[in-house]
């Protein structure tokens, strides 16, 4: 194994899930705001689930993203 093209194929991946991660939520808060499910004052929970079946990977992060 390289371990520098690992920490890159790593930091890779994890600014393209950051980019897209952010993109989904921001367009998933919005829609949720215009559909009048949520006010837009909400805390809303956050789980994040890392998952690598090859190495048996199962990972979960929680957290709580504050809309005001």
């Amino acid at each position: 194994m390289n371990e520098d093209t690992l920490n890159m194929e790593v930091r890779k991946y994890l600014k393209k899930v950051g980019v897209t991660s952010q993109r989904e939520i921001e367009h998933a808060v919005q829609k949720a705001i215009e559909s009048r499910i949520i006010s837009g004052a909400e805390t809303l929970a956050v789980k994040m689930t890392l998952n690598i079946p090859a190495i048996d990977l199962n990972y979960s992060i929680e957290g709580e993203i504050d809309l005001e």
